[in-house]
C-alpha cells in the first residue's frame, strides 16, 4: 500500500497522531491543575523578575489558537501578552526580519506568547519564496543567535510545533466552513499553503534539524486530538518554565501584614 499524502519520514513521520485523553472527566481535571501550576509559574515570575518567551508554530488549523487560550485563561491579563503573527506591516518591511520581534519581547516580570513567529523566515517566507534562497538559508543562524542571545540574557525560550495530518486538517476546514462562527478562520492563504503541504514538511523537518538547539529545543505536539494537544502543550511550557525556578508563592511581605494589622484592627489574630 502507499504512503499517506503528508506522511512524513523524520520527526513528523515518528508522532503518535492516535494518542488521545482517556475522557472528558480527565481532561478538565488535568487541564486545572495545570492552570493552577501555570498561574503559580506566573507569579513567580512577576515575583522575581523573569521573563518567559513561548513560540507557538504549526499547521493551519492544528490548534495553536485553543491551546494558548487554556494557558492563559486564567492567568492575569497585565503579565502576559500574545502576539498574533502575520505579515509584516508596511513600517515593519524593508527592516531586518527579526527587527518586529524584538519590540514585543516581555519585560522583566512578564510572559510574551507568540501565534507564530520569526520562523516564518523559514517555513512561509522559504515555501512562498517572498525571501531569496540566500536569506532563508542564512536566517537558521540567525535565529539560532536571536534566541541564545534571549537565554543568555536570561530568558526561557519554550517553543512548541503542533502537527496534524491533512486529512484532521481538511476535516478541520469543512468544519470552519460550516459554522459562522469560525468562518474568519480560513483565508485563501490556508488553501493556498495546504496545496503546498509536502514543501512544508520539507521545510518543517530542516527547521527541526537547524534550530532544535540545546538552549531553545523543539518540542512537537500531535494535534489530531485537542484535548491531549492542548494537555500536553501545557505540561511542556509549566515543566520548562519552573525547571530550576521556585514557583511557592512568597510569604506577605511583613511590613504590609504589620500595615495592614494597624489600618484593618487585625491585630493579634491569626
Amino acid at each position: 500500500m502507499g504512503k499517506k499524502k503528508g506522511r512524513a519520514k523524520g520527526r513528523l513521520g515518528r508522532l503518535d497522531m492516535d494518542v488521545e485523553v482517556a475522557s472528558k472527566d480527565e481532561y478538565e481535571e488535568q487541564l486545572k491543575k495545570l492552570q493552577l501550576k501555570m498561574l503559580r509559574i506566573q507569579q513567580a515570575y512577576f515575583h522575581q523578575k523573569r521573563r518567559a518567551v513561548i513560540v507557538f508554530e504549526g499547521w493551519d488549523a492544528a490548534g495553536k489558537g485553543g491551546a494558548i487560550r487554556r494557558l492563559t485563561e486564567t492567568l492575569d491579563p497585565r503579565g502576559f501578552h500574545v502576539w498574533p503573527v502575520g505579515k509584516p506591516a508596511p513600517e515593519e518591511q524593508g527592516r531586518h526580519y527579526l527587527w518586529r520581534f524584538w519590540q514585543r519581547l516581555p519585560v522583566p516580570g512578564g510572559l510574551a506568547v507568540f501565534d507564530r513567529s520569526w520562523y516564518g523566515r523559514v517555513l512561509v517566507e522559504r515555501v512562498e519564496k517572498f525571501c531569496g534562497k540566500e536569506a532563508w538559508k542564512r536566517a537558521y543562524e540567525e535565529i539560532n543567535e536571536f534566541e541564545r542571545m534571549l537565554v543568555d540574557d536570561g530568558a526561557r525560550v519554550v517553543k512548541i510545533f503542533m502537527h496534524i495530518t491533512p486529512e484532521e486538517q481538511l476535516r478541520r476546514f469543512q468544519e470552519r466552513l460550516q459554522n459562522p462562527y469560525k468562518q474568519w478562520k480560513i483565508t485563501e492563504e490556508d488553501l493556498r499553503n495546504r496545496a503546498r503541504w509536502q514543501d512544508y514538511v520539507a521545510a518543517t523537518e530542516d527547521m527541526f534539524a537547524r534550530t532544535d538547539t540545546k538552549a531553545a529545543p523543539w518540542f512537537v505536539v500531535p494535534g489530531n486530538r485537542k484535548w491531549y494537544a492542548r494537555l500536553r502543550s501545557l505540561e511542556i511550557v509549566t515543566k520548562e518554565l519552573s525547571r530550576g525556578v521556585d514557583i511557592a508563592l512568597p510569604p506577605l511581605d511583613p511590613r504590609v501584614q504589620a500595615a495592614a494589622a494597624a489600618a484593618l484592627g487585625l491585630a493579634g489574630k491569626d
